[in-house]
């Protein structure tokens, strides 16, 4: 080893190896002849390169000694260094022009959920359910150490269905994953060198095949299928743009134009507008919902609470208070009465925008011009529902306001 250059030349070291990229050759001193030598992997564009900068490389001559020669192999040039042929060493830059870029190959990991991945021990608390990725799904049961080939090492202790008994080496960490479903204290264990957790991985795939292929036909239908063109009167709507009492954002600027280009299409819109509270997505759904309504059209405006809804339904009537817009709202705030007489309303046609729970989803509500759904946070409506919205996409226009927005929606969004 020798602290620099210098030294290494002043030494009868026949090689040196460096550590990093040389930025500037170096030729050794007192030797008769030159050598020339360039990296093994960039061998195959040496001629290729030296073409566009007009040098041509030489192969190697015995007869002309003080030739530069390139060396396209490691075991040509450790050939020469036997030799004690002099040596020139021409860096990457100063052949090439430029630095080459070096191939670095890396092992492919497979992809898993973020959110599932245990990264410390200490996330995980004693009778946990947890998922091996090749045993499948156990309870934690706390730290063990054990002695492997006189070597004493802490493992994690797994137990599965019939108690068996699993112990996974803490440096095998990354196996594991937090149980995500059911309550914790039902969750399904798997037992030892069963089948079970592979029958329950296929299933799982075939049916994420099977919501592939029914998002397939519903996205087929809606683009096979031509949507309302809704009629948008400028005048009018100025002046409701007008009456709102903030200025509008850039975002949401934008928002609003591509969700009215949208329903101004003849395709049927299904908008994700995605914005974190107070940013004023509920004015986007206004904005939307007033050009429905002053087509002739009825919108739903679906909520996962009833006290949310309350809020909308006071939201939406100060908004359209100058215009003649009927809203009504189904939720166990409203009395028999009332939910009869906004029923009947809105099989007439006369109620214009609806605000409800997931009760205005039952096949016992009956619209008379349903045009436009709009959808507030839907990752807290339940299985049921979302399969609903599923269908729903396929008959009228949607538009989806939510802070945190289901995978699904975020991936067809994007």
């Amino acid at each position: 080893m020798v602290d620099d250059w210098q030294a290494f030349l002043d030494s009868d070291a026949p090689l040196c190896l460096t550590v990093s990229p040389l930025e500037q050759g170096l030729i050794l001193k007192d030797r008769p002849s030159s050598v020339t030598a360039v990296q093994e992997s960039e061998a195959q564009t040496a001629d290729d390169q030296a073409a566009l900068l007009e040098i041509k490389a030489t192969p190697p001559s015995e007869k002309q000694d003080d030739q530069l020669a390139l060396f396209k192999t490691a075991e040509s040039l450790e050939k020469q260094a036997d030799q004690k042929a002099s040596l020139a060493v021409i860096s990457e830059t100063q052949l090439f022009g430029e630095r080459v870029a070096q191939r670095r190959f890396r092992k492919k990991t497979t992809q898993r959920d973020v959110d599932a991945i245990v990264r410390d021990l200490t996330e995980l608390t004693i009778s946990a359910p947890v998922v091996h990725e090749e045993h499948g799904v156990g309870r934690y049961q706390g730290l063990i150490t054990l002695k492997v080939d006189d070597i004493e090492a802490e493992f994690l202790h797994l137990e599965y269905a019939k108690q068996d008994k699993l112990y996974v080496p803490v440096s095998s960490l990354y196996l594991i994953s937090r149980f995500t479903g059911i309550d914790p204290e039902h969750a399904p264990l798997h037992r030892l060198g069963s089948k079970q957790w592979e029958k329950a991985k296929r299933k799982a795939a075939q049916k994420a095949k099977d919501i592939a292929a029914e998002l397939l036909d519903i996205y087929a239908r809606r683009a096979a299928k031509e949507g309302h063109q809704f009629q948008i009167n400028q005048t009018d709507y100025e002046a409701f743009a007008q009456a709102f009492p903030f200025e509008e954002t850039p975002d949401q600027e934008e928002a609003i134009q591509a969700v009215s280009d949208d329903m101004a299409s003849t395709r049927h819109t299904d908008r994700l507008v995605c914005g974190d509270v107070g940013f004023g997505k509920t004015e986007v759904a206004m904005r939307a919902a007033f050009i429905a309504v002053m087509d002739s059209q009825q919108v739903a405006v679906l909520v996962p609470t009833t006290l949310l809804a309350q809020q909308h339904a006071q939201n939406f009537q100060d908004r359209f208070a100058d215009w003649p817009v009927r809203i009504e709202q189904l939720s166990r705030f409203r009395t028999s009465k009332q939910q009869t007489a906004a029923l009947k309303a809105i099989a007439e046609g006369k109620a214009d925008i609806i605000i409800g729970t997931h009760k205005l989803l039952q096949n016992s509500i009956q619209f008379k011009n349903l045009g436009l759904v709009i959808i507030d946070e839907e990752h807290r409506f339940g299985v049921k529902q979302k399969e609903r919205f599923k269908s729903l996409r396929s008959e009228v226009d949607i538009l989806t306001l939510t802070a945190t927005p289901i995978p699904r929606s975020l991936n067809m969004a994007l």
